[in-house]
């Protein structure tokens, strides 16, 4: 059995369980394969005294086996807000002992990053000590935020010349990737992939009344329910569908995720005198997004930049119909503006409300909305993977 070592720094852990789930669907569908036995190096970033939430994120940092995936996770020195040009050298100080102890008691076959920066060049060092080829992964916010830092992007560069392959997940980031001097010629497009048996349309009545039982959201039999998913950050642009909203009578906002936006989104909301119909549901489990999707009409997510976000995938295939930005692979995913999968908009508030309004209009049935994400899964996903990597140890 061939063994790969992947570097994330994206991945979930105890204290943020649904932190890069992606990341960690992905190895464990390769790793259930069969042909690959996958080994994770998951380094937590922690100040040198853990505070707050830094405390919790330290005990967090607990090894073991997770879904047929050795998980380890040493802990790194972190500098918060400052310390991007050092990680790197951080992750490989914690984390090269770690991988050379494990290659020397069961050798590696590849070493892998799931993030460009700062994983790709930890990664690119790691490889470089243990004599194995590279690969490393683009996503999307590490090419659009960190390859436009200059100490990132030369440091990100480097590892990509080391590299012998290089991943993307949508075409349209491989492109972005390239303009930022990264090798094109060493690109492969690797979609995300989709567990099936859970994100797939559920009845609509059942959903809304777990909403109800969960969470307090009661809905009138003809209200609208938007779903908008992802982390409460200004890349995501959530305060564009909460003022979007003061145009959509009768209409309610389910927000899932958390972070620093919270508290201006809320304040926003009351300003707009929509308290009543804006809700904040918080990080839930993963297998409840189903549940969310299901219940809503249409679900918004007007990203400033994306790779290809699962959200979109999920969405889909619940029966959910998008509107969203013209962002990373969002043509990869809506092939036209205007289809009856959702609408591809402008970043503004009256063209999110006028995509849902025209949504709400069609009310396309969720059976022809989901066949939109029929082509994504984890097993193809794991698949790709698996011929990908074996094309670099060849």
């Amino acid at each position: 059995m061939k063994r790969v070592l992947s570097l994330a720094t994206l991945y979930p852990n105890a204290h943020v369980p649904r932190f890069g789930t992606f990341v960690a669907r992905q190895m464990e569908a390769l790793a259930a394969r069969g042909d690959w036995d996958v080994t994770v190096i998951n380094p937590i970033g922690v100040p040198p005294v853990p505070m707050g939430r830094y405390r919790a994120l330290a005990q967090a940092a607990k090894s073991g086996n997770e879904v047929g995936v050795m998980v380890f996770r040493p802990r790194f020195t972190l500098i918060p807000s400052v310390g991007g040009p050092f990680n790197p050298a951080m992750i490989v100080r914690a984390a090269l002992p770690l991988a050379r102890r494990l290659h020397a008691e069961a050798p590696f076959d590849l070493v892998d990053a799931q993030f460009f920066y700062p994983d790709g060049p930890a990664a690119a060092r790691i490889a470089e000590d243990l004599g194995l080829p590279l690969s490393i992964k683009a996503r999307g916010a590490d090419i659009s935020h960190w390859g436009m830092k200059a100490y990132a992007n030369r440091k990100m560069r480097t590892a990509a010349e080391q590299a012998t392959g290089l991943l993307a997940v949508c075409e349209a980031l491989a492109d972005d990737m390239a303009e930022i001097g990264l090798p094109r010629d060493k690109i492969t497009v690797h979609y995300t992939g989709l567990d099936r048996s859970l994100f797939r349309p559920l009845d609509r009545t059942e959903s809304r009344a777990f909403l109800s039982s969960h969470f307090g959201i009661t809905l009138a039999q003809d209200a609208r329910l938007i779903a908008s998913i992802g982390a409460l950050i200004p890349r995501k642009g959530q305060h564009f569908v909460v003022s979007a909203l003061a145009q959509l009578p009768n209409t309610h906002l389910a927000l899932v995720g958390a972070g620093p936006d919270r508290a201006a989104l809320a304040e926003l909301a009351k300003e707009l005198g929509l308290e009543d119909r804006v809700h904040f549901l918080g990080s839930i489990g993963h297998g409840n997004l189903p549940r969310v999707l299901s219940a809503a009409d249409a679900s918004a997510l007007p990203s400033e930049s994306e790779g290809l976000a699962n959200a979109w995938v999920e969405s889909l295939a619940c029966g959910t119909p998008l509107v969203i930005t013209d962002v990373g692979g969002a043509r990869e995913i809506l092939t036209d503006d205007v289809t009856p999968a959702g609408r591809i908009v402008a970043r503004n508030a009256d063209a999110i409300a006028a995509a849902l309004q025209s949504l709400f209009a069609e009310a396309t049935p969720p059976e022809v909305v989901c066949q939109s994400a029929a082509r994504f899964s984890w097993e193809a996903n794991a698949a790709a993977l698996a011929a990908y990597y074996e094309q670099l140890i060849a």
